[in-house]
């Protein structure tokens, strides 16, 4: 059992990572499409800015998803594939057209406009189509025929829960991203785009903490075991909200440039998720599909976990390095922030 938990925070850690990176990374498409027509903000252009190295980065961590959760537990794998297959399908087309588009926006300048729309909207829909995962894994629409599981769709589309984890990943990304756009804008010295991005930030903060608030309540009757389990980590839930209110008050505090300190705001939001996605994983134990795959249930062998995590440390070992570096290359560096070369 011991083993089995720490295989599933490995694997929740990778997926934490990827929706913090994926949501600044998706909201920073959207972004490059609603400012593209303002000649009078430099917005889009520091939105294409951070997006252009960081998307094939992001891409690396739904790869280490995919490969973590097959190879630590085939069992919960064989689940979600079969049950996932239409949403999984649909979230793999949008990411394929993304990237292609992405791709050639550097090279056909021609159609510049457009594949920022295609990246703008598809933006949006991924982590809207992704966050149905969760809401799916807490039971109740999966139904059991000739013992094969399918998937029930209506029961998908017309659950309240479904769409308030819809609502909330959607303003979580234009949440994040607009935070580390403001950050990145300041970091650029371009104030004029970062008091837009500080205005949007201020503006979707507290719808995202609503829809925080329209999941528990949805969940407290599509999903009463998953609600009650959250309920006795209340101590996470509220650090999490403290975090939510720091934030906020960074982006009041005054500075020498300009008020509000985004780098603040960004590192309380990201503490922020961290503890209301624990609260809520921990709650989801030991479930992983709920109620046919546990985590122990679905669970691989000792010993290939064994040989697994060992390659995981010596991975870690050499990609955390180069992601630092990465990221100081891409915060720091002063001809790329101000675009002089």
């Amino acid at each position: 059992m011991a083993e089995a938990l720490l295989a599933i925070s490995i694997l929740w850690g990778v997926i934490f990572i990827y929706s913090v990176m994926a949501t600044m990374d998706f909201g920073a498409g959207f972004w490059s499409m609603v400012y593209i027509h303002r000649n009078q903000t430099n917005a889009t252009n520091i939105a294409n800015r951070y997006l252009s190295p960081t998307w094939e980065v992001t891409n690396v961590f739904i790869v280490a998803i995919v490969v973590a959760l097959f190879s630590l537990f085939p069992g919960a794998t064989f689940t979600l594939g079969t049950v996932l297959l239409i949403p999984g399908s649909i979230i793999l087309l949008l990411l394929s057209v993304r990237s292609a588009f992405l791709v050639f926006s550097h090279i056909a300048k021609n159609y510049e406009k457009a594949m920022t729309y295609i990246s703008g909207i598809t933006g949006i829909l991924i982590p809207a189509f992704l966050i149905c995962v969760l809401p799916i894994t807490q039971g109740d629409f999966i139904d059991h025929i000739n013992g094969t599981e399918r998937l029930n769709l209506i029961k998908v589309f017309t659950s309240p829960n479904v769409y308030s984890f819809i609502v909330f990943a959607v303003s979580s990304t234009l949440f994040l991203s607009s935070l580390l756009l403001a950050d990145y804008s300041k970091a650029s010295d371009d104030l004029n785009a970062y008091k837009i991005y500080r205005r949007d930030a201020l503006l979707i903060g507290p719808i995202v903490l609503l829809t925080a608030f329209l999941i528990m309540f949805t969940l407290r009757s599509e999903a009463p075991w998953l609600y009650e389990n959250i309920m006795e980590l209340k101590a996470w839930l509220i650090g999490s909200i403290l975090m939510f209110l720091l934030a906020g008050m960074a982006l009041f505090l005054p500075t020498k440039k300009t008020i509000g300190m985004p780098r603040l705001a960004v590192i309380a939001t990201v503490l922020q998720y961290f503890l209301a996605s624990y609260a809520y994983g921990k709650g989801h134990l030991p479930y992983v599909v709920y109620p046919s795959v546990t985590i122990q249930s679905g669970f691989t062998h000792p010993n290939t976990f064994r040989a697994l995590f060992i390659s995981y440390i010596f991975g870690f070992v050499i990609l955390f390095p180069g992601f630092v570096y990465f990221w100081r290359l891409f915060m720091k560096d002063r001809n790329y922030l101000k675009k002089k070369f």
